[in-house]
């Protein structure tokens, strides 16, 4: 198992942003994400910053982590933008880049870029540019010249070169829980994220969690076998924060932790680095002791 963080964009560079992926590089995280939204919730109203340009800026602080995002939607983002973008960033990286991909949600991303008047679009809506977004953004980052044009995306002669320093292209890290999403998982994925049951988050149990994980796990894995993929060749993310667990109140609680979703078949954990008065507080001591420790205990 990989363990992993997510350093949220809320602070100034020369105000302790440089220093977070640099300490979290120190603590041996695997890799280092960001979100990648306008903005997000609670933190709506505070400082928040680009998810590219930070991405950017980590890459020239660290040298051995891995970076990326989690996750980058069709809500305001482009595929032939963003493929120029990433080719950029996996350069400047030396190869050390992930995408996070998903649907995206129904927050202030959804609404930023709209019209007066103008409805944001539905769930279905959103899974149909989803799955027009995901393949073209992977012709893009793996063919020197694209031209397509689907329903909600275009793209006329539209050069990457050299393409991405991963080869055939950076890994795509795909988010998702419903049948759609999977299959695009399965067809482009190397790596599939989950948050768990968003039903369960706040009136249900651990163990109802760990059920609703499994259950999707076991979807995924029919959904691999529809495409011809063994889907254990497919790294599963689990992103915290939003099941009725809480990994960081103690070592012994995220060991615990780390052992049960490992069972279920979780790679990969994802810790959000502690945010005080937040959602993400956490004991600083604590969460340094299960980045350099936790997994120790596991095997």
């Amino acid at each position: 198992m990989r363990l992993s963080t997510v350093i949220l964009p809320d602070r100034r560079w020369s105000e302790g942003g440089r220093e977070s992926w640099q300490r979290a590089e120190e603590l041996g995280f695997h890799t280092a994400y960001t979100y990648d939204h306008l903005s997000w919730r609670t933190f709506r109203d505070g400082p928040w910053f680009g998810a590219i340009p930070t991405l950017t800026a980590a890459a020239g602080v660290t040298s051995r982590m891995r970076l990326g995002t989690l996750v980058t939607s069709p809500n305001f983002r482009h595929p032939v933008t963003l493929a120029k973008e990433l080719i950029s960033l996996d350069d400047i990286s030396g190869g050390r880049i992930t995408l996070g991909v998903g649907a995206g949600g129904s927050g202030f991303d959804a609404t930023a870029l709209l019209r007066d008047g103008q409805a944001p679009w539905t769930p279905r809506e959103r899974a149909d540019r989803f799955a027009e977004f995901v393949p073209l953004l992977d012709r893009l980052l793996t063919e020197d010249v694209v031209t397509a044009e689907g329903e909600h995306y275009a793209a006329h002669e539209v050069r990457n070169i050299p393409g991405c320093v991963q080869r055939p292209r950076l890994p795509f890290a795909v988010a998702a829980t419903g049948p759609r999403g999977m299959r695009l998982a399965a067809r482009h994925g190397q790596a599939w994220v989950t948050t768990g049951d968003p039903k369960i988050y706040e009136t249900g149990t651990p163990e109802q969690s760990r059920a609703a994980i499994a259950g999707q796990i076991e979807r995924l894995g029919a959904i691999c076998a529809e495409a011809g993929r063994d889907v254990a060749e497919l790294p599963k993310v689990m992103l915290t924060g939003f099941t009725p667990d809480r990994p960081l109140d103690s070592f012994d609680a995220f060991v615990d932790f780390a052992g049960s979703h490992a069972e279920l078949g979780i790679d990969e954990i994802v810790v959000h680095w502690p945010i005080a008065d937040s959602i993400f507080a956490a004991d600083v001591a604590v969460f340094e002791k299960i980045a350099a420790e936790g997994l120790a205990q596991l095997s």
